[in-house]
């Protein structure tokens, strides 16, 4: 972690904090620790939220409903791994056996928001902010960079517009309850559109949003 410490100027105060934000709950339970990451996360994701949303009312001329749709962009597992492998912390992960060499994306996601916790708790939120808008901003800024995460609403609209109803169903739920997954399908009319496999519902819903509108497009396509 020192790369990270020098690049934004932070000289930590309790390093074991950081290891804590590191560290899956399989490790933890392997080594007999106290704490994984997951309170940490919890804290992690309303500071992002807060300075993200910060961010664009201060800068953008949107609606409400537009800068909900950004921030879900660049407040989201995708976002959040990108900005892990921007700032080369995945190596720095600590997991249980079972996962090494193989750590899940949501994992890493939110290890990144148990990180930016721990620079809001240490260094206060004025130093939290600095840190997490240099490493945002620069995606925001990219036109060549989005990372699209809305496609329950997409879909959403889109069915409204044909006026057919839908709805998703968990169809598996499989796993220890730190490290569960689940499959969830979307219906539209009853008939099965999309099918999504994600370590939480949320993520697994948004999958199979995404393969429904494939889906669509491609019919829509042949027509």
């Amino acid at each position: 972690m020192d790369e990270f410490f020098k690049k934004f100027n932070i000289v930590p105060k309790n390093r074991k904090l950081y290891e804590t934000a590191l560290s899956h709950s399989s490790f933890v339970n392997e080594h007999n620790l106290k704490s994984d990451y997951e309170r940490l996360e919890f804290l992690g994701d309303a500071v992002l939220e807060l300075v993200v949303s910060d961010y664009l009312y201060n800068n953008y001329h949107e609606t409400e409903g537009e800068m909900t749709k950004v921030r879900a962009s660049y407040v989201c597992e995708n976002a959040n791994y990108e900005y892990m492998k921007s700032l080369d912390l995945i190596k720095y992960i600590k997991v249980g056996n079972g996962e090494v060499g193989n750590i899940k994306k949501a994992i890493v996601a939110d290890i990144f928001e148990s990180i930016m916790a721990v620079v809001y708790l240490e260094e206060g939120y004025l130093k939290a902010k600095e840190v997490i808008l240099e490493i945002i901003v620069p995606f925001i800024k990219d036109p060549n960079i989005t990372f699209f995460n809305d496609y329950k609403s997409t879909l959403q609209e889109a069915l409204q517009t044909e006026k057919k109803s839908f709805s998703y169903e968990t169809i598996q739920e499989e796993g220890p309850p730190h490290d569960k997954t689940f499959t969830v399908v979307v219906k539209i009319d009853n008939v099965i559109y999309g099918k999504g496999i994600a370590s939480s519902k949320k993520e697994a819903e948004r999958e199979a949003a995404r393969v429904a509108l494939t889906k669509l497009a491609i019919i829509k396509n042949e027509k």
